[in-house]
């Protein structure tokens, strides 16, 4: 994974039509199955529903979804807690047949900007080394990759019987 924080933001262009709006309790339904979706693109086995959704790593975040003009939401951001002045941009997701207009790249903007705006002096972000769809649409947004990072899972080995 690479590490990426904020410098400049640069507003993506061309904009996509559109504007960002706070996730609300009116969208918690939308939100977990786009959140499932997600988990499901990365590999992940996560059930996320009402009953499990407080014990999930999405719990914790503030979602905002970029809408059409029409009011459809076609992308979301998430932005964990502030803590030392640090906000981490995760996750960042658009549905696979909406991809490819800008959407996430507004989303991630805004949440940036509104990190920012909310007195944020670090906003970053990590990314799959290997996307580099990801990377370098952070890169066009102002964020630079400042390390490498390799996450590990340790699993204890079964016991032998005695």
């Amino acid at each position: 994974m690479h590490l990426y924080r904020l410098d400049t933001l640069t507003p993506p262009t061309p904009h996509p039509d559109g504007h960002s709006r706070p996730v609300g309790e009116q969208d918690h339904d939308h939100l977990m199955r786009w959140c499932r979706e997600l988990a499901v693109d990365l590999g992940e086995t996560v059930t996320i529903d009402a009953t499990s959704w407080a014990s999930t790593r999405f719990a914790e975040k503030t979602y905002t979804f970029w809408e059409t003009p029409d009011g459809t939401p076609v992308s979301m951001a998430g932005v964990n807690p502030m803590i030392a002045g640090m906000v981490r941009v995760d996750p960042v997701y658009t549905p696979a047949d909406l991809r490819g207009h800008g959407y996430a790249a507004a989303v991630t903007a805004e949440v940036s900007r509104a990190a920012r705006a909310a007195g944020a002096t670090e906003v970053v972000l990590f990314t799959d080394a290997g996307n580099p769809t990801s990377n370098a649409l952070y890169q066009r947004l102002g964020y630079r990759r400042i390390t490498d990072w390799a996450p590990y899972d340790f699993a204890y080995a079964a016991a032998e019987a005695s």
